[in-house]
């Protein structure tokens, strides 16, 4: 079996109120980009012990602790399903704030529960997701939604960007989640993201806004320059993802995709950038 989990976007991104549990009340818009895809291949083990060999974009991750390992760990305790072989490729960067590790245990999950017939509700697998990150539950809907308290509650939003560009971009620098959580301030946002995102993209630019951005920024510049170039190079709409340390920048339907990529990678010829059409 071959499954091809996808990244994902943050719409904005509010920190609302710290919770008791040490955790934060968020408010965000998660929207999947579905042509940023790790890949994911498992076979029944012909030995008794399931493995996992990890390629691709090399990640800070040891077998126990990976979320694809997690994933099968968490259904194998509760339903009988066999050891398996586990190739991992990360083509998502890590630390970046794309979902890629939390892409990866979702859509292993769902996987598992198809494949060997566990017959988990959508709505068990993604409690069950929630359960390994915050943000794995999106990953079992992977659609546009509006997600508040840990990024887990979600509700329907109405939202198409299918047509515009998007270009994606991460240089060296690294934001842990922690730090980035440290140095913020909790407050609830005047307008909710819901309704600026029912106003045309143009003017998301001034209201829109991951409060992440104010103390990232500060201590990592970069990533404040990479906002800046792309707006420069046209963006309508350019932001942090999450917690960072990715900038994506969204462009217009009529963006030549493959001369925008051309001209990023050209001035940032050693960061990882990504281009697409959004679907």
């Amino acid at each position: 079996m071959i499954i091809f989990p996808n990244a994902k976007i943050n719409l904005g991104l509010n920190i609302v109120s710290k919770r008791e549990d040490d955790y934060h009340n968020i408010e965000t818009v998660f929207y999947p980009v579905k042509g940023l895809c790790d890949i994911i291949e498992y076979r029944e083990s012909r030995t008794r012990e399931t493995s996992l060999d990890m390629g691709g974009i090399k990640i800070d991750s040891t077998q126990d602790d990976n979320l694809v390992f997690k994933a099968y760990k968490l259904l194998a305790e509760e339903h009988k399903i066999p050891a398996l072989d586990i190739m991992l490729r990360k083509n998502i960067p890590s630390g970046a704030g794309l979902g890629g590790g939390s892409a990866d245990a979702a859509f292993m999950l769902t996987a598992l529960n198809d494949e060997y017939g566990l017959v988990i509700s959508e709505d068990d697998i993604c409690r069950k997701a929630a359960l390994i990150g915050s943000d794995c539950a999106f990953f079992t809907l992977n659609k546009p939604v509006f997600a508040s308290g840990r990024g887990e509650i979600f509700s329907p939003v109405s939202l198409d960007l299918s047509g515009y560009k998007i270009v994606i971009v991460k240089s060296d620098d690294f934001v842990s989640t922690k730090e980035a959580y440290a140095n913020c301030k909790p407050k609830s946002p005047a307008v909710s993201i819901k309704d600026i995102l029912k106003r045309p993209i143009e003017e998301w630019r001034n209201c829109l806004v991951n409060d992440f951005e104010e103390s990232v920024f500060t201590t990592h510049p970069t990533i404040k320059q990479i906002k800046e170039r792309l707006y420069s190079e046209g963006a309508l709409y350019a932001s942090m993802s999450g917690s960072g340390a990715s900038v994506f920048g969204i462009f217009s339907k009529e963006t030549d995709e493959n001369e925008l990529f051309r001209r990023m990678k050209s001035q940032m010829p050693t960061y990882f950038v990504f281009c697409e059409t959004l679907e």
